[in-house]
């Protein structure tokens, strides 16, 4: 059985993995702070340790042992990050060298490194792929590219890096945000049967959560040698903001109204994942209609209550609420 650890293991992409890895017979070590609660059931095979990424004490204590980690903690999204800009560039980029050697040095094999697809910037070329230039716009951006720098580094054939560039994810988590594209307009629609769309024509590349919980247990599984020292987009479908209204309405119903407002904003993210589907055959099995689908249903049986109101399911307001240090 093998041993994985996970920064993050309680986010609204990390609750979704450590139950699938756990499903599959790993066993897994989440270190999160836990601030927007636990939705992991207990598990003999999981271990959960609060903590900060910054305290190396603590990351010490729990990183021996543990065949690979899977770092996904950070301060998830340019609004959140720019309340606190010192906080920010304390978690994710200050924080990272050092566990970086910490997991060499406590023997971690493989190190999987949840990057961003943003740090592209805006390109004009219809499929954005791993070789193409880095022109981050934000702080945030800029230090996930950073941070890919640090991390190939260290790469040698005892350490084997890979770092992973994900789409905006969406759909249904245990640890739900609200504060992502299709997951705004699922809600709007669902709650108020009225979508506000800014602009409309900017594309946004996106994955289903599911997809992208299943790319990280197959890069787990694959030859050390094609992942080593490796950068993967992970995506499936670029779509304008116009579509994924469309595409929400076509779920929820014809009564949704949707309403176009102009914008300034035209920024326009698109990825190619052609990559990971080449070289080394992952297949993507669900689109936007399906996450769209699973959050009309967990909304209709109540997994979902006070969806604007909880701010749980937004970060920045629980960034603002409770002022991290």
């Amino acid at each position: 059985m093998k041993k994985i650890f996970i920064t993050g293991g309680a986010g609204y992409v990390g609750s979704e993995l450590t139950k699938h890895l756990l499903n599959i017979g790993y066993q897994v070590t989440v270190y999160d702070l836990f601030i927007y609660g636990n939705t992991l059931e207990n598990n003999n095979n999981l271990n959960l340790v609060k903590g900060d990424i910054r305290d190396q004490d603590l990351l010490k204590q729990h990183l021996k042992g543990h065949e690979a980690l899977i770092h996904l903690a950070c301060i998830s999204n340019d609004p959140s990050f720019e309340l606190n800009p010192k906080l920010g560039k304390e978690i994710n980029l200050d924080a990272f060298e050092p566990l970086v050697k910490l997991s060499k040095n406590s023997g971690i094999k493989k190190f999987f490194y949840a990057s961003s697809s943003s740090v592209y910037g805006i390109k004009s070329e219809k499929n954005v792929n791993e070789d193409m230039s880095l022109e981050p716009l934000t702080d945030y951006s800029k230090f996930k590219a950073e941070c890919e720098k640090i991390l190939l580094d260290f790469k040698s054939d005892d350490f084997i890096t890979t770092i992973i560039r994900p789409a905006t994810v969406c759909g249904y988590s245990s640890r739900q945000r609200l504060d992502l594209v299709v997951n705004i307009l699922t809600n709007l629609a669902y709650h108020k049967k009225e979508i506000s769309v800014f602009g409309g024509d900017q594309l946004r590349p996106n994955i289903h959560i599911k997809d992208m919980v299943r790319s990280y247990s197959f890069l787990l599984d694959q030859d050390e040698k094609k992942i080593n020292g490796e950068i993967f987009n992970i995506g499936y479908e670029n779509k304008s903001i116009t579509q994924l209204a469309e595409e929400v309405k076509s779920v929820i119903g014809d009564d949704v109204n949707i309403v176009k407002v102009p914008s300034n904003d035209n920024r326009s993210y698109h990825i190619s994942s052609a990559k990971i589907h080449d070289l080394l055959g992952f297949k993507n099995k669900f689109t936007i209609i399906d996450a769209i689908e699973d959050l009309k249903i967990a909304f209709e049986t109540k997994k979902i209550i006070n969806s604007f109101d909880d701010i749980n399911f937004f970060n920045i307001k629980k960034m603002q609420k409770i002022n991290l240090k």
